[in-house]
């Protein structure tokens, strides 16, 4: 069996969890969160402050459904208690992040700046001028949000210059060396 799919998931109180018609829905003190599961091969089973997620046949499609839908309810879970965040980090000369209104504002090297609506369920802060931090709680969405605003100026391996997670290791490369015998 999949060691994640039979791994339970606590409840924690002011979280309710429903499962109808294949869509399981959690709703907690930020929000509510709704997830399709599309195989009729899963079941939801909603305990006492428990939840599992069971397989009614070992086939290898519904095996690789029975821990991704695991996973996807406890970060459903865990995110309508606590948002994730994910932190972008710019680096380079002159460059510069703000929010203004519903837009982010990027001046990172382009002759003009480049603005990013933000989506709705989506919050971005900006702490200071070179740190973009996006936060939701839908962990999926924020790490989408994030790549799209990292993919506006992927990081430069020479200099480094560019957008990086705050956890990512940038790899730079060795410049050339001009007159060597």
């Amino acid at each position: 069996m999949s060691r994640i799919g039979r791994k339970h998931i606590d409840v924690p109180a002011g979280v309710t969890v429903a499962f109808d018609n294949s869509i399981v829905t959690v709703k907690g003190k930020l929000g509510e969160l709704k997830q399709e599961i599309k195989s009729s091969d899963i079941k939801v089973v909603i305990g006492d402050g428990v939840v599992n997620v069971e397989r009614a046949n070992e086939l290898k499609q519904t095996r690789a459904y029975h821990g991704l839908y695991r996973q996807l309810i406890a970060n459903m879970v865990a995110g309508v208690q606590n948002p994730f965040t994910k932190t972008v980090i710019v680096a380079g000369v002159g460059y510069k992040v703000a929010v203004t209104g519903n837009k982010l504002v990027m001046n990172i090297g382009y002759s003009k700046p480049v603005e990013y609506a933000i989506p709705q369920g989506i919050t971005i802060t900006c702490p200071d001028t070179l740190t973009i931090v996006v936060s939701g709680i839908d962990k999926e969405q924020v790490g989408e949000v994030a790549a799209q605003i990292k993919a506006k100026r992927p990081v430069e391996p020479y200099h480094g210059y560019g957008m990086h997670y705050s956890n990512e290791v940038v790899l730079r490369k060795e410049a050339k060396t001009a007159g060597k015998k």
